[in-house]
């Protein structure tokens, strides 16, 4: 036998090492049946998959690639970044290693593995195709962006959904979420920010959001402001909710953002990176350009209720 080329070498050991830790779901609904991937990430049973493949669901079964069974109960889920925790009983299978999206780079080799239309254990590689893309999620009367998803070029087919893709050393930088079109898949990035919210359904199985009451658009910055802040862009104020925590601070319409908590805010997402349950009541201070000032207020973000 001909010794594996390179680029074999890489796939070979990442489904070695990922594989046994993937399952294929079996869900159970009120309006019948489902079917997904997902992927043991602790010593105890947990497991990751994506909020739409347990969408109305209470639990059901997982299937390993060696042929065991457990069945599994929901332990939370969050619509809103397409994320969901599992709690299986009794399972030998090995957890994968969780790593961090934030380095990825474009023509990174990547790997899926799930279970499209009812193939268990398959493995698809490719590259990432792209990088900062969002997608829309919904929850009830809520809408938010889930931003910073990966794009890549590996094979993903129904079922998949929920499953894992991994990098070349083996370790898991996204929940594969969507199938976007031919030949083009989704995945939610492991990072800062997702890694917040696992361990918020690992606590309490529900994510708490803080909200602020302001909507806007981005918006260049004038010229002299730019070349001061090293930066072109703001996030011009559209909309203020009455009474809400954006109008108790003194937003107004017309303002444009420039940084939120000390980080630069450009666009909407860079908002809502900060709205996650710790900002729940605490003070977030928001510098704008206002009538060319700069000026300075507090915001208490609320928590964001009724979704």
């Amino acid at each position: 036998m001909e010794p594996l080329d390179a680029y074999s070498q890489v796939v070979t050991a990442v489904a070695a090492k990922v594989l046994p830790s993937v399952a294929a779901l079996s869900v159970r609904t009120a309006r019948g049946g489902g079917a997904g991937s997902a992927v043991v990430f602790t010593d105890d049973g947990f497991l990751l998959t994506s909020a739409h493949v347990v969408a109305g669901a209470t639990g059901g079964t997982a299937t390993f690639g060696d042929g065991t069974e457990a069945t599994f109960d929901v332990v939370g889920a969050d619509p809103l970044a397409d994320l969901a925790v599992l709690r299986a009983r009794s399972i030998g299978a090995p957890p994968a290693a969780l790593g961090d999206a934030e380095g990825l780079r474009i023509g990174q080799l990547v790997v899926a593995v799930g279970n499209p239309l009812g193939l268990a254990g398959s493995v698809t590689a490719g590259v990432v195709s792209g990088l900062g893309r969002s997608i829309p999620a919904q929850d009830g009367r809520h809408v938010r962006l889930i931003d910073d998803v990966i794009q890549t070029d590996a094979a993903l087919n129904p079922g998949n959904s929920g499953g894992a893709l991994a990098d070349s050393a083996g370790l898991v930088i996204g929940v594969n979420t969507a199938v976007a079109g031919y030949g083009l898949g989704l995945a939610v990035p492991i990072n800062s920010t997702t890694r917040q919210i696992i361990s918020e359904l690992l606590s309490t199985g529900r994510v708490r959001r803080a909200w602020l009451g302001v909507a806007g658009a981005p918006a260049p910055l004038p010229p002299p402001v730019a070349a001061r802040l090293g930066r072109r862009v703001g996030l011009r104020v559209v909309e203020v909710v009455p009474g809400s925590p954006a109008g108790h601070a003194g937003l107004y319409l017309g303002d444009l953002i420039i940084t939120a908590g000390g980080r630069p805010v450009e666009n909407v997402q860079a908002l809502q990176r900060l709205m996650l349950g710790p900002a729940i009541g605490t003070r977030l201070p928001i510098t704008v350009l206002r009538k060319g000032a700069l000026v300075d207020v507090v915001a208490i973000p609320a928590e964001l209720v009724g979704a």
